[in-house]
């Protein structure tokens, strides 16, 4: 898996201080997608155990809520199996911090049906430990500047656990 970018200081992606994560690699291509460059599998830099422990030291400091993970898609079956065990270890070393997913994918269609094209074997592991996941494509026509933590009035705020 690829990565754009770290923000180690993010207000705009979820509740509090955060750190983001935007991985590479998007099949959905929303019109109108402000991170277009990340559509590309390859785009950025590969995400290695030194990017994990970077991520890891930049979560430390009291005043960060916890972890954004964004794209790009992080629902991609190639990105699961590298997220998957990746935040699995955020939880275990930070539980009481916030995990939260943006996904340009329908929960119920995409990834939580057997034949939805984002559901595999490390979907339910992914999910577990996301606290907070905003989903649905970017919909250039319902784009609302005044939505908090969203970018189309079609985009859901959805709490765990995901069902």
């Amino acid at each position: 898996m690829y990565y754009g970018e770290i923000k180690k200081t993010d207000i705009a992606n979820g509740e509090g201080v955060r750190v983001s994560l935007f991985v590479s690699g998007c099949r959905n291509c929303c019109p109108g997608c402000f991170n277009q460059e990340t559509w590309d599998f390859c785009y950025g830099k590969e995400f290695t155990t030194a990017t994990e422990d970077e991520i890891l030291l930049a979560l430390e400091p009291d005043y960060i809520s916890g972890l954004t993970i964004l794209g790009g898609e992080p629902f991609e079956p190639e990105n699961q199996q590298v997220l998957a065990p990746f935040l699995q270890r955020v939880k275990q070393k930070f539980p009481k911090k916030t995990i939260w997913c943006y996904t340009g994918s329908i929960l119920e269609k995409d990834i939580l049906s057997v034949a939805g094209r984002c559901n595999t074997t490390f979907t339910e592991n992914m999910l577990s430990c996301i606290d907070v996941l905003v989903d649905g494509p970017f919909v250039e026509a319902e784009k609302d500047l005044n939505l908090p933590f969203r970018g189309s009035r079609n985009q859901r705020i959805l709490q765990a656990p995901f069902k």
